[in-house]
């Protein structure tokens, strides 16, 4: 279906793009990458503690050279960090590919975050209603840029895997040239 092209998936932290990256990737017989696990393998430290040690701009700096460097690949999703749409030049890279935005509500996002407490950087030591709520407005606009958007907040990630591959179907259908009218019969 995606002839070889990568699938980046945006959204807020809680989304569940690596969870369902997962799923899509056996689906389609591509590899996974997650870019914080690739961040932590390459620094050698937790991305809570890059962003404890030095600092946010770090970690996206470190974030937008992972970017880079997978972006040549193919055949591979791509579960990326919140806020890598961030950084313009990370949008380059981006569309080397399919850009899909995982998007769920504000209180399905806090339940899934709630589960993993201690993983989320940029919501320590803060409400995280607000902080969400905040986060996603200062980011909503961004992840509009993406080619697909999917209503991620299924509990399921099964469910959204599946309609993550309908959306890509549909998209992917908008972008094919029409059918010549002598090529119809």
């Amino acid at each position: 279906m995606l002839k070889g092209v990568n699938l980046y998936l945006i959204g807020m932290m809680g989304a569940g793009k690596s969870t369902v990256g997962r799923l899509l990737a056996a689906r389609l017989g591509y590899g996974f990458l997650d870019l914080d696990q690739i961040i932590e393998q390459v620094s050698g430290q937790s991305v809570a503690d890059i962003f404890a040690e030095q600092g946010e701009a770090h970690f996206r700096a470190l974030e937008t050279q992972v970017l880079a460097a997978v972006s040549p690949y193919t055949c591979k999703v791509v579960a990326t960090g919140g806020g890598v749409v961030l950084a313009r030049p990370n949008w380059g890279y981006l569309h080397y590919g399919i850009v899909v935005w995982l998007d769920a509500p504000v209180e399905v996002l806090l339940r899934r975050i709630e589960q993993q407490p201690g993983k989320r950087p940029l919501l320590a030591g803060s409400d995280l209603r607000d902080r969400l709520r905040e986060l996603l407005a200062q980011r909503r606009f961004l992840y509009d840029e993406a080619d697909v958007w999917v209503d991620a907040s299924a509990d399921e990630p099964a469910e959204v895997a599946r309609l993550t591959l309908e959306r890509l179907e549909l998209r992917l259908a908008e972008d094919r040239p029409p059918v010549a009218d002598h090529q119809k019969n």
